[in-house]
C-alpha cells in the first residue's frame, strides 16, 4: 500500500537520511547555490539600473494617479526638441487664425509629440464657418491645419435677426457686417429653406433678378419682390416662369417697373393688376376730372 504524496516531500529521504524540501523551495535554493558558487554572473551596475527603474516607475504611477502625465510629457518632449514654433492654416476666408490658436492650446512650450490632434480637430470643427477640418503633426516643430468653409448663399431675415445662411437653409452665423451685402436678402418664416429655388426660378431672368433688394416669402406658399425702387412684385404659388416672363415682357415693351407704380400683382395667370402709389392715383384723378370738364365744356358748345 502506497504512502501519500506529500509525506515523501515533507521527511527524509529513504535510506541517507537527507531533508527533502518542498519543489516551490528547490529552484530558489539552486539559484542561490549557483550565485554563490560563481555559475550566474550578474553585471556591475544591474543594482543601480534596477534601483532607477523602480524609482522611475514609482514616478510615473504617482504622476498618473495625480493626473499630471501629460504636464510632465509636455515638458519632457518640448525641452528635448520637439516644442511647436510654426502652425499653418490653410483654407479659412472668414474663420480667425487667432481662434484656431487658442483652441489648440499653444503656450509657448506646447509640444509637439504629446499634442492631441483629434481633441484639437473636434474644437476646430465647432467653429461657425468650418464644413470640415484636418490637423496634422509635421515633426519636428509644425503643426497643419487645413479647414474647408461653409458657403454663404443668402442673408436670412427674421425678425429683427440677420443671419447667412447656406443654401439648404443652415444657418452660418450672424449678419455683422456689410461684407456679404451682396447677398439676396430672404425674408419670413421658412424663407430660409424655400430660398434653395431661387437660384433656378430666376436663371432665365437675369434682368429681373439683378433689380431684386428683397425676397419676402408669404404665408409660407409665395414670394414677393420688393424691387430696387419700392415696386412689390407679387408672384403667384405656381407657375412662377410663367409669372415671370409676363413680368420681363412688360418690362421689356413699357418699361412697367421704371413707372410710378406701388405694386404689380401677377398671382392670376390670365391677367396682370397694376397699383398706382398715391401721387400717381392722385394725378391720374387730375386728368380724369380735367377730361369730364373738357367733356361738358365741348358738349355745352355744340
Amino acid at each position: 500500500m502506497g504512502r501519500p504524496s506529500h509525506q515523501a516531500e515533507t521527511s527524509y529521504a529513504e535510506g541517507d537520511g537527507r531533508i527533502v524540501l518542498p519543489r516551490p523551495l528547490r529552484r530558489v535554493v539552486r539559484f542561490l547555490v549557483s550565485l554563490g558558487s560563481g555559475r550566474i554572473y550578474i553585471p556591475s551596475h544591474t543594482g543601480t539600473v534596477s534601483a532607477l527603474v523602480f524609482f522611475a516607475a514609482t514616478g510615473f504611477y504617482g504622476m498618473s494617479l495625480g493626473g499630471h502625465t501629460e504636464v510632465v510629457a509636455q515638458a519632457t518632449t518640448a525641452a528635448a526638441g520637439f516644442a511647436v514654433e510654426d502652425v499653418k492654416v490653410s483654407g479659412n476666408s472668414e474663420t480667425s487664425e487667432i481662434d484656431i490658436l487658442q483652441l489648440i492650446g499653444l503656450d509657448g512650450t506646447t509640444s509637439l509629440v504629446a499634442l492631441d490632434v483629434d481633441a484639437a480637430r473636434q474644437k476646430i470643427a465647432k467653429l461657425p464657418w468650418v464644413e470640415s477640418v484636418e490637423v496634422r503633426k509635421v515633426y519636428p516643430k509644425t503643426i497643419e491645419v487645413k479647414l474647408k468653409e461653409r458657403k454663404a448663399f443668402a442673408i436670412w431675415q427674421h425678425g429683427t435677426e440677420l443671419s447667412l445662411i447656406e443654401k439648404g437653409g443652415a444657418v452660418i452665423a450672424p449678419l455683422r457686417d456689410n461684407k456679404f451685402s451682396q447677398l439676396p436678402l430672404v425674408v419670413g418664416r421658412g424663407a430660409e429653406v424655400a430660398a434653395a429655388s431661387l437660384d433656378d426660378a430666376f436663371s432665365k431672368w437675369p434682368d429681373i433678378k439683378s433689380r431684386v433688394k428683397a425676397y419676402v416669402w408669404v404665408s409660407g406658399r409665395r414670394w414677393d419682390l420688393h424691387m430696387d425702387n419700392g415696386v412689390v412684385v407679387k408672384l403667384p404659388e405656381d407657375d412662377v416662369d410663367q409669372a415671370l416672363a409676363r413680368l420681363s415682357k412688360f418690362n421689356s415693351d413699357q418699361a412697367l417697373l421704371d413707372r410710378d407704380i406701388a405694386a404689380v400683382d401677377l398671382r392670376l395667370a390670365d391677367r396682370t393688376a397694376i397699383q398706382l402709389t398715391p401721387e400717381a392715383m392722385e394725378r391720374r384723378q387730375l386728368v380724369l376730372d380735367q377730361r369730364t370738364k373738357d367733356l361738358k365744356k365741348a358738349g355745352q358748345n355744340i
